[in-house]
């Protein structure tokens, strides 16, 4: 294995300032017997050379590298991402690097290229409901962006554009020719989207994306050349520094066989490579609305609700408003979701979930829910929307007896007898046994003004009428089927039910 350090790299990136530091600073280090000698190998400036690979090998490099001007925690097990903690609004350098070899992607030669950087959230679950995170952050931060772009400490970057709909996002086209940094400030901190903002939560961590393409023949920027991104945590003013520093002296704390377990930190943070984050750049230039990450095509679609922002305020569905219903349905519109939630006291998150539909909200799973609305609220939400209807403690069926004039018609049919009459029975589910219930269940099945009930009967042996107490009612069987019929009261106000 043989160190190769090319100077004409190191001098085009601009790093050409920094090198004697970076040698002396691992010289005492060597000599300290700090670290390894693979570790100063991985070192960025460093790149490693052996003949014995594969010469395919040597082109499996990216074309570009972006490296942010801040240190890495030291506090990261081998193996695993590295991390690194931002000041809230601080302005960060992140260097544009051109890596190509000689012939790589020769159409970007003497032209200028598109890079738009991101600031996204690392958990997945916060990924499903990014729009609605970020919108509720906008609702807090009116006129606050972000992610925004520190212009005059900036070179080499033109054509700057922040989109008003994307407040995490800045765009801009750089020459790889030339040395290019763009300083970004981040303004969100990672506790601003845990559930409860205090108590020694732990922040939520975020991605520093950036992503670059080169210009198609119609002149646009959508032609991808490559990915790269960083896990970060942003603080308030001067807390990275202080955790940086509880980092270290953890550390220090450590026995040496215990800090082999974990990686060196570093002065800077190089970006690795991943994938293209899912919005395309056309979207971002027309300034339409950015959906969040697809993971799936119906997820994408989940967040994009053209259509459903479209529909009549009024629009109730396919049949009946789930305003008023007790549990949600799939075919849920979005308003008919807010309704529900509000009405099930879910009042503090129906911004959040201000674009959901009833098939949207029913997709998140229990661990979805608890991330978004914390333990308490997540699982009462889950159990609202996966409960089921309750099971009645007894149904009966009930139906109006024709009238009498109806009966004379069907004979005079041919029907020959009363028999001939139709009877459509009403199911009547009772959830408490009592009379009280009967009667209101009745009400509404047949459209009765419940006021205008005066008593409710049931007829027994020799037609005699006998008062329906809640006795009765805890006796009534299982599924058993009564007519009915309505008398006017002797004082001719309202009118009693008799039950046959």
């Amino acid at each position: 294995m043989a160190w190769v350090l090319k100077m004409d790299e190191v001098i085009e990136s601009g790093l050409v300032h920094d090198f004697d530091a970076s040698l002396s600073g691992i010289g005492q280090e060597l000599g300290a017997g700090a670290y390894s000698m693979s570790d100063v190998l991985a070192l960025p400036i460093f790149k490693q050379e052996d003949s014995s690979l594969p010469q395919e090998n040597e082109t499996k490099h990216p074309p570009f590298q972006y490296v942010m001007c801040a240190a890495t925690s030291p506090a990261v097990k081998l193996y695993d991402e590295t991390l690194t903690y931002l000041n809230q609004g601080q302005s960060y350098e992140i260097r544009m690097l051109d890596n190509r070899k000689a012939g790589d992607i020769p159409e970007i030669n003497g032209k200028l290229v598109k890079s738009i950087i991101r600031v996204v959230f690392h958990d997945r679950r916060l990924q499903y409901t990014e729009h609605q995170q970020l919108e509720g952050w906008k609702w807090n931060r009116p006129g606050d962006r972000l992610l925004d772009l520190d212009i005059p400490m900036s070179v080499g970057v033109i054509d700057i554009k922040t989109n008003p709909s994307q407040l995490n996002a800045v765009e801009f086209l750089w020459d790889p020719t030339k040395c290019t940094s763009a300083f970004i400030q981040v303004h969100c901190i990672s506790t601003e989207f845990t559930p409860r903002k205090h108590g020694g939560e732990k922040g939520v961590p975020f991605r520093i994306q950036v992503d670059t393409f080169k210009q198609t023949e119609n002149g646009e920027y959508t032609d991808h050349l490559h990915s790269a991104s960083c896990q970060i945590k942003v603080f308030k003013p001067k807390g990275a520094d202080r955790k940086q520093k509880t980092d270290r002296e953890k550390m220090e704390k450590r026995t040496a066989h215990e800090k082999e377990k974990y990686q060196p930190s570093y002065d800077t943070t190089v970006l690795t490579e991943c994938s293209p984050w899912p919005d395309t750049p056309t979207t971002f230039v027309n300034n339409s609305p950015t959906p969040a990450p697809a993971f799936t095509s119906a997820q994408h679609n989940t967040y994009s609700v053209p259509d459903s922002n479209s529909s009549s305020p009024n629009h109730q569905g396919d049949g009946t408003s789930q305003g008023s219903g007790d549990q949600l349905h799939p075919s849920a519109t979005i308003q008919e979701t807010q309704q529900w939630l509000l009405k099930n006291r879910f009042s503090a998150y129906t911004r959040l979930f201000s674009n959901f539909s009833g098939a949207d909200l029913l997709k998140l799973t229990r661990e979805d829910l608890v991330q978004i609305c914390g333990p308490a609220d997540g699982i009462r939400l889950y159990n609202a929307l996966k409960s089921r209807s309750v099971r009645p403690r007894l149904t009966i069926y009930v139906c109006q007896e024709p009238l009498r004039n109806i009966q004379l018609e069907c004979q005079e049919a041919g029907s020959g007898d009363s028999n001939g009459a139709i009877y459509v029975y009403h199911a009547i589910y009772l959830e408490e046994m009592a009379a009280s219930e009967v009667t209101r269940k009745l009400a509404l099945a047949f459209n009765i003004p419940l006021h205008q009930i005066n008593q409710v009967y049931r007829q027994g042996p020799t037609g005699i009428h006998i008062l329906v107490s809640d006795q009765m009612v805890q006796n009534f069987q299982d599924e058993s089927c009564f007519l009915f019929t309505t008398i006017k009261a002797e004082n001719g106000e309202g009118f009693h039910i008799i039950l046959k």
